[in-house]
């Protein structure tokens, strides 16, 4: 797979801004547009993403470049059809100069909609719909966390490499399932596994007996699951009830555990799992990372953290560069696509496309941890297919 190529370019970029000094050239407050979940399934996805940015900002004295940061909040609700309302609200009523947003991939695609038309900045901290750094990239559009493909595709990996053979997968049927689902299959037929049926339902439905009958009728060798959030806690401990998880080993992209394993209990202890993130990366920022979020908010950080604080981040990096000076939107843009993240996560840089190219790990769940337990892909880069940008 591709591997994360350093230019000299963006390494110098990324020094120039760490030395640069914070001096605000611009006046007031930069206003950010917070998108988020409040209520609902991803309710506690869209605390998390919101509570690491504002440990990155507070890490910096409550300011970016200089400026202090005044937020906005809105909730999505992670409802599609009151999308583009609930975001003209931040664009138009509150003259937001940036938005982040969301976790929902259908909400997240009515964003980047209305970004792309207005042209105001977009960081996307979450949701992975393909599209957003595919067809529909633009230059004031970036994303911290992952396309879908990406975590999916190196589960696919993953099984070939376990030689599964026979492969059933499940998730809701929308964007993020889809493209995970897409992404895996691709993987796991790479590797010579052949998919033998996809199975969905309608989101956010938790009522999973009726396929979890027919998985244990078509007996693969392993199962492939999106979900997050409450269904993924239902789901997990569905597949244990039913008896499956004795005879057809149960596999995902990480968000089936991410957040949700204290929720699950013993139903997901030893699941494995890929995702770009886990908690016992032992690096000093991860490390640093977890104790001042445990600190700040009492409870212990995630990928949705994580993806939060590296939004801020890259927020930081352009604003820094321009010592404060929103009205420079354009060379915010090319620091922003030219920095090195030092995320907690390991350093990652941005596509062409604007999406991360980054490790994915192997993760197994321990206890109250999803912890590596090695490297599925080394900087992986999703294909952004569709991309012009």
């Amino acid at each position: 797979m591709n591997r994360l190529m350093i230019s000299p370019l963006a390494v110098l970029s990324a020094t120039l801004i760490a030395a640069l000094p914070a001096a605000a050239q611009g006046s007031g407050k930069i206003k950010v547009g917070l998108m988020l979940p409040a209520t609902g399934t991803f309710a506690a996805l869209g605390t998390a993403i919101e509570n690491g940015f504002k440990l990155y900002v507070a890490e910096q004295g409550g300011k970016l470049g200089g400026r202090e940061i005044e937020y906005f909040k809105v909730d999505d609700e992670s409802d599609p059809a009151k999308a583009t309302d609930n975001v003209n609200k931040l664009v138009k009523r509150d003259n937001v100069d940036v938005l982040v947003g969301t976790v929902h991939s259908g909400v997240a695609m009515a964003m980047a909609r209305v970004a792309k038309e207005t042209g105001t900045l977009l960081i996307v901290p979450n949701a992975g719909a393909d599209a957003i750094t595919g067809a529909m990239c633009a230059k004031n559009i970036f994303r911290t966390s992952f396309s879908n493909w990406q975590p999916g595709y190196a589960m696919g990996v993953v099984a070939a490499q376990k030689n599964y053979k026979r492969a059933m997968t499940i998730t809701w049927n929308y964007a993020a399932g889809n493209e995970m689902v897409k992404g895996f299959n691709e993987g796991f037929e790479k590797g010579g596994g052949k998919v033998m049926k996809d199975l969905t339902l309608p989101f956010p439905n938790v009522e999973f007996q009726a396929l979890l009958t027919e998985i244990a009728a078509q007996k693969p060798d392993v199962v492939f699951a999106f979900f997050a959030g409450g269904g993924a806690v239902k789901f997990v401990k569905d597949y244990d009830a039913a008896g499956l998880r004795k005879t057809i080993p149960l596999v995902g992209t990480g968000f089936l555990t991410d957040g949700t394993l204290e929720a699950q209990g013993a139903s997901a202890q030893g699941l494995i799992t890929t995702l770009h993130y886990a908690d016992n990366l032992e690096t000093p920022r991860n490390e640093a990372f977890r104790k001042a979020y445990a600190l700040t908010y009492k409870a212990n950080a995630d990928v949705y953290a994580v993806q939060g604080y590296d939004a801020a981040q890259l927020l930081g990096a352009g604003i820094t560069l321009v010592r404060g000076d929103i009205s420079r939107r354009d060379d915010i843009v090319l620091a922003m696509r030219k920095t090195i993240i030092n995320s907690p996560r390991g350093k990652l840089a941005m596509s062409t496309a604007h999406n991360p190219v980054q490790d994915f790990y192997i993760r197994e769940a321990k206890g109250k941890n999803n912890e590596s337990v090695g490297i599925a892909v080394k900087a992986l880069a999703d294909p952004a297919r569709g991309c012009k940008n």
